[in-house]
């Protein structure tokens, strides 16, 4: 009976853990990570209302251009750098890029 009620618990927590989407773990790293490097540039919420947005002409985050961008185009934008934006290559790892691009998707409106 005590290694039935086991699995029981096991089974319970396995369930209680899988159910948690994962990209909410992502997301929070990657807003976090936002404030930390990208805020300055691109506004507290990616609205692009920073004095340093509004002089290169950012787009919001929440805007269509940005938001048609695949996967793979944001990440390279953050890894290469566009315009004036620097490239973070070597600055984050591939872990962390993917974890603001997730976050830039929670910014669609």
């Amino acid at each position: 009976m005590h290694s039935l009620s086991s699995k029981l618990v096991v089974l319970v927590l396995v369930s209680a853990i899988l159910s948690f989407p994962v990209m909410s773990f992502a997301a929070d790293g990657g807003a976090e990570l936002f404030a930390a490097k990208c805020q300055a540039c691109h506004g507290k919420a990616g609205d692009a209302d920073s004095p340093m947005a509004k002089k290169f002409g950012v787009k919001p985050f929440s805007s269509a251009d940005v938001q048609k961008n695949s996967d793979a185009d944001l990440t390279n934008i953050i890894t290469k750098g566009k315009d004036k934006m620097p490239s973070y290559d070597g600055k984050l790892t591939p872990d962390q890029i993917k974890s603001l691009v997730t976050y830039i998707r929670t910014l669609k409106k």
